[in-house]
């Protein structure tokens, strides 16, 4: 099975922006016996920005675009830092990949991105794919990593798309404001209609909301790709997600 695994902001940090280093030890080791178990898994991972914050020891969000980009460059590299040295504890391998709008609307370039990842997980090889902050801007800007998941999972075919955030699943409405709120466990389905459930970003050191996760829902389930929002306060939960067990919502793929 090949997987797309897109990690939110909020599952890698804490509020201060510093690395959740009991979350993001526990997702490495789960995501490589994933591997190990003979899956392709390829990850699109956020949280430069908040960790280049945490890193700089700043208390306040980024009040500009230069700050931002900054933020990125500092915790681009601590973030890939994590990541390589907690995944070769378990004999993986990582790779960064770094993309723009650009990069996958010119069609030369978008095959030079398929053609690196095909090579990649051909030498088993965990990519590890985010937004290339640093540089864009709003004509290059694909604008979160829900969206750069689902397409990332159109491109490579993938069979399985999961987002990773701090929510369940999807409700029929926000349950931070709603404690009746009802879950909805799978969508079998696309309706227009479902895009009304969306709404703001989950958290002030995101990007994404439910809206940009219903968005990626569309791009990948049209494209043949299942997708599953799931808590990513539970990197466990991917072993009953591979088992087939109901964890979080699933939006099955189109079907014909």
């Amino acid at each position: 099975m090949k997987i797309i695994i897109k990690i939110g902001t909020s599952t890698l940090t804490h509020s201060s922006g510093c690395i959740n280093i009991r979350r993001i030890e526990k997702l490495c080791k789960v995501i490589s016996d994933i591997k190990n178990a003979g899956n392709e898994v390829i990850m699109v991972s956020s949280g430069a920005i908040a960790m280049g914050r945490g890193k700089l020891n700043l208390k306040e969000a980024p009040r500009n675009v230069a700050e931002k980009q900054a933020f990125a460059a500092v915790g681009q590299c601590e973030l890939m830092y994590a990541y390589d040295k907690i995944f070769s504890e378990y004999n993986q391998t990582v790779a960064q990949i770094l993309l723009t709008a650009d990069d996958l609307r010119n069609p030369e370039r978008h095959q030079k991105f398929d053609d690196t990842m095909e090579q990649l997980l051909n030498w088993n090889v965990l990519p590890i794919i985010n937004e290339n902050d640093t540089v864009s801007t709003t004509e290059i800007k694909i604008g979160d990593n829900d969206t750069l998941a689902a397409i990332v999972a159109e491109s490579t075919n993938a069979d399985l798309l999961v987002l990773m955030s701090d929510i369940d699943g999807l409700f029929d409405s926000d349950p931070r404001q709603n404690p009746h709120a009802n879950f909805i466990e799978h969508v079998d389905e696309w309706s227009d209609d479902l895009m009304e459930l969306g709404g703001n970003a989950g958290s002030e050191r995101g990007t994404g909301g439910m809206f940009t996760k219903l968005k990626a829902a569309k791009i990948a389930t049209e494209s043949g790709c299942d997708m599953i929002i799931m808590n990513g306060a539970f990197p466990e939960n991917l072993y009953n997600i591979i088992d087939g067990k109901p964890i979080g919502t699933r939006f099955f793929a189109k079907k014909g």
